[in-house]
């Protein structure tokens, strides 16, 4: 185990160091009533490096608070419409022919922001879909022969409508696997929509937001989270919950096994960690415990388990799944 003076000190660095995050949640809540486990959620995909897959219905405010994030982290914010009739050059750019040296440029497309709203990412074909995704994996783009990488930091927030499905495309689950979380966008609480309705009366301009952040200030953070301590009875606690939405007979769980058509892959207990240890650094903690897992457990792994037959037809939601395996691993 680290030194207790040496997590002291880490400790110490982050309290420090996640003051800027303070900031910003004041200047996004000034313009966001309400959805601050959204923008916590956020918080910790910018931290840890990760994409998010935002699902809600519409009116519940996706566009604006990623916008304003990226507005009060002084991030470079683009918003790109997914329709059919996209192409994979509409987002990433193509080759321009200039009549002035009668030679081919890269054109770069709007791709390259370090904050993508991807509006609807499931009206766009596979094509598209894919060039997208590929690029929130590999961080660059090919435009004609040439390569460029993205803007650091580059966070894709995706969007998709959960009650329309007549033109659109499914994202297939081998893709939806590289977002790190899927946040379920609620409606907001009795009071929150009475103060959003009397703000929205009231004025016809929004508040002004101010960048209170800087390239430096998410770096630094960056480097922090990376060194958060974690213990090997945690690691085994989430290699624990990634293996028994696989494998749920083998651990005592075996009235999901005829629910689950597949589990979670691998890169589920990396994004759980990487997540928890972001979540550790919201709370100002050197050190990751296994609330940190629970406290993202279901946005981590909703998306990564496929529902059998059995349980589509007696509509059982991967939600109950991933609560009752909270509930029967055993904590360390």
């Amino acid at each position: 185990m680290q030194h207790a003076a040496g997590l002291e000190e880490l400790g110490r660095d982050i309290r420090e160091a996640s003051r800027f995050l303070e900031r910003a949640e004041e200047q996004i809540s000034s313009r966001i009533i309400g959805q601050k486990e959204v923008v916590h959620r956020v918080f910790i995909a910018l931290l840890a490096g990760g994409h998010i897959l935002l699902e809600g219905v519409p009116g519940l405010a996706k566009t604006l608070i990623v916008r304003t994030f990226a507005a009060a982290m002084n991030l470079q914010f683009q918003r790109i419409q997914f329709t059919p009739d996209m192409l994979p050059a509409d987002l990433v750019g193509t080759m321009v022919y200039s009549p002035k040296d009668m030679e081919f440029h890269p054109r770069q497309g709007p791709l390259f922001a370090n904050v993508i709203l991807a509006d609807e990412i499931n009206r766009s074909p596979a094509k598209v879909q894919s060039a997208l995704l590929e690029a929130m994996q590999e961080k660059q783009v090919t435009i004609g022969s040439s390569t460029f990488p993205l803007p650091e930091p580059f966070m894709v927030l995706a969007t998709q409508n959960p009650i329309e499905h007549e033109g659109t495309y499914l994202l297939p689950e081998a893709q939806i696997d590289r977002f790190m979380m899927k946040v379920i966008v609620g409606y907001p609480s009795y009071d929150e929509e009475l103060e959003i309705m009397q703000l929205a009366a009231a004025s016809g301009t929004m508040p002004e937001v101010k960048p209170v952040v800087d390239a430096g200030d998410i770096a630094g953070a960056r480097r922090l989270v990376d060194r958060i301590y974690v213990d090997p009875r945690v690691q085994r606690y989430i290699v624990d919950l990634v293996v028994a939405t696989r494998n749920p007979a083998g651990h005592g769980l075996a009235s999901l096994a005829s629910m689950i058509e597949y589990g979670a892959s691998p890169r589920a207990s990396i994004f759980l960690l990487l997540a928890a240890k972001a979540h550790a650094f919201l709370q100002h903690r050197a050190y990751i415990t296994p609330e940190d897992v629970k406290a993202i457990a279901y946005e981590t792994l909703r998306h990564r388990i496929i529902p059998g037959y059995e349980a589509e037809a007696d509509n059982i939601k991967t939600d109950d799944f991933i609560r009752e395996i909270l509930q029967h691993i055993q904590v360390p």
